[in-house]
């Protein structure tokens, strides 16, 4: 049995801002973003599977968000990957631990890292066809 992707494509980028609504107006305006109160989101197809969608998320959070803790960066990162419990174990063995606990949506599973420099990463197994029923606003 060959070994699953660790992973799959960027998932998201979210980051700080002192006035997030601001920021997501600022991108709207000047770079043509299609966003709604969290940010946008990018949908793309799969280079193996052309008809399956996939989708990246931009988002600005409060310059007080605690959600990138214990990182105190102004940004995290957002990974996608295929097996996230499989990938969970492999971490584990190389050492990585796991911050917090997995939580499992409708949409996907998501579990968040460190890296050694303190950058928090949140890996997503997305579920993109429920994904694409929440989805409001879409930058193509």
């Amino acid at each position: 049995m060959s070994q699953p992707k660790k992973v799959t494509a960027l998932g998201g980028i979210f980051f700080k801002c002192a006035d997030p609504a601001a920021i997501r107006d600022w991108y709207a305006q000047h770079l043509g973003f299609n966003t709604d109160q969290y940010g946008t989101t990018f949908e793309w197809r799969h280079a193996d599977e052309p008809d399956k969608k996939g989708y990246n998320v931009w988002s600005t959070f409060s310059k007080d968000t605690k959600y990138f803790e214990p990182s105190g960066k102004e940004f995290m990162i957002n990974l996608r990957v295929e097996n996230l419990e499989w990938l969970l174990e492999e971490l584990k063995k190389e050492g990585i631990s796991q911050v917090g606990e997995m939580q499992v949506y409708e949409y996907g599973k998501f579990a968040h890292i460190m890296d050694p420099e303190g950058n928090k990463i949140e890996l997503w197994e997305s579920f993109d066809s429920e994904y694409e029923k929440m989805v409001d606003k879409v930058t193509k």
